[in-house]
């Protein structure tokens, strides 16, 4: 299995020195990076590239991985395409609506199975565990959820090249289009109005820590490509707090919240059915369903999950190579999550951060009816 990757970051090097533990026969042949800050990970041996087409051409490889930065995935999934080799491409896969239908129509063209994507959460135990029950709670009538994520990872999303939009496609698109898509696959349906509301308050200058122990923890996630200093007085124009409401066409609504400066993190779900409920925390490692009648449907304890797996995305990291592996050898038919998936959520992760900035409800009918003139969904 020939393998190359343009974007050698600490997330790529990560998830492709598990794939190698998964996948023995790996071997990467190339990278392009033109500031390769992790190359560690994956061996310091392997072929560098000056451009992305040169190494898809000379490299041959079976697998090319996508993990630069968001801006840049559109270009390089493209080449990708045309040189017709397998892709798996992180998360989120492009940046604004118009690089989302120039992709659905090159995807019509060459194939929904040709790209394979890093929507974590699909993977997790939680969401496998929640899949085994969603049927006994009826149909999903309303739903809450958040995001928080802790200081030091918030000042390292405001000192990142993340901090810009052009860059990113927006905190909502960046972080949280995870859990968009999980919410679309418990609904089993998309959203069909949105609104939401948020912006910048906590990583302003007039908050900047006053203390080495709190300006220490603002540094402890390093950033390296076109990142800045100081996450109060960055030129970033991301936001720090979003909350946001969504309307589905299965008739469900979803309360989401989520915020960069929570000294306690936690990223929790509550589902509510006709029949009965399901909550859980992939921070804090529990998920429990109920009947209506008070029948305990699943009570699962994920906190004493192995240590090296549960710190990367609460073990799905691992379970999505191991399910990708199998996937790649022909010993699985289907992924949990596809393209299209992404794509989808991505489009509502615009769509929130529209109606944030324009104050009113954004209508997705339109938006829906242009994507799936494309035929992707089967």
């Amino acid at each position: 299995m020939r393998v190359v990757t343009a974007g050698i970051g600490l997330r790529a090097g990560h998830v492709l020195s598990i794939l190698k533990e998964a996948m023995p026969e790996v071997e990467f042949v190339g990278y392009y990076d033109p500031q390769p800050t992790h190359l560690e990970m994956i061996g310091t041996d392997i072929p560098r590239f000056e451009a992305v087409e040169d190494m898809l051409a000379q490299a041959k490889p079976d697998l090319f991985f996508v993990g630069s930065p968001n801006s840049f995935h559109l270009e390089h999934i493209k080449a990708g395409l045309d040189a017709g080799v397998r892709i798996f491409t992180e998360k989120p896969v492009v940046t604004t609506k118009e690089e989302t239908m120039e992709l659905a129509a090159l995807l019509a063209e060459h194939g929904t199975d040709r790209v394979m994507v890093g929507l974590v959460l699909r993977y997790s135990q939680h969401m496998v565990d929640l899949r085994r029950v969603l049927d006994d709670l009826g149909p999903v009538v309303s739903l809450e959820a958040n995001e928080h994520i802790g200081p030091y990872h918030g000042a390292f999303f405001m000192r990142d090249w993340r901090r810009m939009v052009h860059w990113s496609g927006g905190f909502m698109l960046e972080k949280c289009c995870h859990d968009l898509d999980i919410y679309n696959m418990v609904t089993n349906s998309r959203p069909t109005r949105v609104a939401s509301f948020g912006g910048r308050k906590s990583f302003v200058p007039e908050n900047a820590p006053t203390s080495n122990a709190e300006n220490e923890i603002m540094h402890r996630k390093k950033s390296v490509w076109n990142s800045v200093d100081d996450a109060f007085h960055s030129d970033g124009d991301i936001i720090d707090h979003q909350t946001a409401i969504l309307h589905y066409d299965s008739g469900a609504s979803l309360a989401f919240h989520t915020n960069l400066n929570v000294p306690d993190e936690h990223r929790r779900f509550c589902v509510m059915g006709t029949h009965g409920m399901a909550e859980g925390d992939f921070v804090r490692g529990y998920l429990k369903a109920t009947a209506r009648d008070g029948t305990v449907l699943a009570d699962h304890d994920y906190s004493q999950m192995d240590s090296a797996r549960a710190s990367a995305h609460y073990g799905a990291d691992h379970m999505m190579v191991d399910d990708i592996a199998a996937f790649l050898r022909g010993d699985a038919d289907s992924l949990p999550v596809g393209v299209v998936d992404a794509l989808e959520a991505g489009l509502v992760a615009m769509a929130l951060d529209e109606a944030r900035i324009s104050g009113g409800m954004v209508d997705l009918a339109p938006v829906w009816a242009e994507f799936d003139a494309f035929g992707l969904r089967a």
